[in-house]
């Protein structure tokens, strides 16, 4: 997370506001076509997990490989479209400064060869998630993210134009972290060799399963990259800088929460696989739970003294970023709560309905949008309607999980999630509130902020959000990691 946020003050303060915003328009762009890859990856992820969870793999190797089959021809498909229908769209539709049109179209081609190189991977970090690799997930998270520490670094002392060297670094380090995932999948996983698979079964499968997730895919594009590039109609580069910046703040926050998400969602499939619906909805339920304390710790202090924070951060602030930011990490906030549910519709494999409503939220985020802004509305309302909709969203989650999964207790999920939580923010909201209150913004107040909103929303989690077994678990965790400590370094010292 520290590596990331220099980075991005870095990039900025190299780049400058313009060529920033232009750079996350312009990959914004070529995002909008990974609507076909994020519905076929969903469904690489689940079906593998299915299989890994059944024991069944003859099935497991089979799926990987088509799956892979299909990638590849997602990637063929989204280079024709993206060369043609979205090279025109850069071209003549975003609104960008004519004298970094031939920059900005660098910038695109990167970003294309970049994202198809991330499509042809799926299926190997699909399955690194589905064996439960965390320590091999984490090193190759980390090692990515020094490499774009490099990146950044190298920006400082190459002579060139900065925006088109920061676009063809970048697109190295997607190449790189993509062989590291196959070269690991190949010496550690048999299904991995290849087969031509001629199941036609098996591809309607997951043919059938990705055309629902396609419409959530979709749906998710219009609610990120369609609302940046229809911020940039109407209001220019410099406020896509100021979303690119919320953005990275909320996304390297969150990073905590999806991967705590990312380890328990296999755990979520494999239960409903084995038919284990006790164990799956008390994961559901502390899942739910944990990555809403997890974020509302980390988000506090950033929220109240977001201001202060970036001017520290950043050399350059955007405007509007303060807004954005405080905004988007609320709507991060609720959305946190759903990623259990999501699992679990998800391990079913009936998310017909589910993906409708769900997609049907987001979808109208967009066209709501736009009539706010064509009749004066500010920038930050797409963000308030944001998180209107994702409150509407989470309710309809709750009831069709219900629906889909009987012994699920809406009532307990509310004792257990919402309502301990609620706590846990009104109890940790007095004291730091009265701290900005009656204090100038400095470094002084800042700090008082952030240890007493640390040290009361970890004490009020603990004491009120969880149960006496959900402390226990806690107290053994850190007793295990404390030994591995003293264990580490004993080891050290003897050395």
């Amino acid at each position: 997370m520290l590596v990331s946020l220099y980075t991005s003050r870095v990039v900025l303060n190299m780049l400058g506001i313009e060529d920033f915003g232009i750079y996350n328009v312009v990959g914004g762009a070529v995002i909008m076509f990974g609507f076909l890859s994020g519905a076929m990856s969903s469904a690489t992820q689940r079906f593998l997990t299915y299989d890994i969870g059944q024991k069944n793999h003859v099935q497991l190797r089979k799926t990987f490989n088509a799956a892979q089959i299909i990638h590849i021809g997602i990637a063929i498909l989204i280079i024709l479209l993206a060369e043609t229908i979205g090279l025109w769209f850069v071209s003549n539709k975003l609104n960008l400064p004519g004298v970094r049109l031939e920059a900005a179209l660098w910038v695109y081609h990167c970003s294309v060869l970049s994202f198809i190189v991330t499509v042809i991977q799926a299926p190997y970090s699909a399955l690194i998630i589905a064996h439960e690799k965390m320590s091999v997930f984490a090193y190759l998270s980390i090692v990515e993210v020094l490499l774009k520490l490099l990146v950044v670094l190298l920006l400082m002392y190459i002579s060139f134009d900065k925006l088109e060297l920061y676009a063809l670094l970048i697109l190295g380090v997607s190449v790189t972290v993509a062989v590291f995932y196959r070269i690991y999948s190949r010496i550690q996983f048999n299904e991995t060799r290849f087969l031509i698979v001629n199941d036609k079964v098996l591809y309607k499968r997951l043919a059938s399963y990705s055309v629902w997730n396609l419409f959530g895919s979709v749906s998710l594009i219009a609610k990120t990259q369609g609302v940046s590039i229809m911020l940039n109609i109407f209001f220019g580069v410099v406020v896509n800088s100021a979303l690119a910046v919320a953005n990275q703040v909320s996304g390297t926050v969150y990073s905590f929460v999806s991967n705590f998400q990312v380890a328990s969602n296999p755990q979520i499939i494999k239960s409903y696989a084995t038919d284990d619906k006790e164990y799956m909805n008390n994961l559901m339920i502390r899942t739910s739970k944990f990555s809403f304390i997890l974020l509302f710790i980390l988000t506090l202090p950033v929220i109240m003294e977001i201001e202060y924070i970036l001017q520290l951060w950043l050399k350059l602030v955007p405007e509007y970023t303060v807004i954005f930011t405080k905004l988007i990490l609320v709507e991060a906030l609720i959305h946190s709560i759903s990623g259990s549910m999501m699992a679990a519709v998800s391990a079913s494999g009936k998310i017909r309905l589910y993906h409708s409503v769900v997609g049907g939220f987001s979808l109208l985020i967009l066209p709501t949008s736009y009539f706010l802004f064509m009749i004066g509305y500010p920038a930050k309302t797409t963000f308030i309607v944001s998180i209107i909709f994702a409150s509407l969203a989470l309710i309809f989650r709750l009831i069709f999980t219900k629906k889909l999964i009987p012994e699920f207790t809406i009532g307990k999920f509310l004792q257990e999630v919402l309502v301990r939580n609620f706590l846990i923010i009104i109890l940790s909201l007095i004291i730091p509130m009265m701290l900005i209150s009656n204090m100038n913004p400095g470094l002084t107040r800042l700090s008082l902020v952030v240890l007493t909103s640390f040290g009361i929303s970890i004490i009020t989690s603990y004491c009120i959000g969880m149960k006496n077994n959900e402390k226990l678990f806690v107290k053994n965790a850190l007793t295990s990691v404390r030994k591995n400590i003293y264990k580490y370094i004993a080891n050290y010292r003897k050395k």
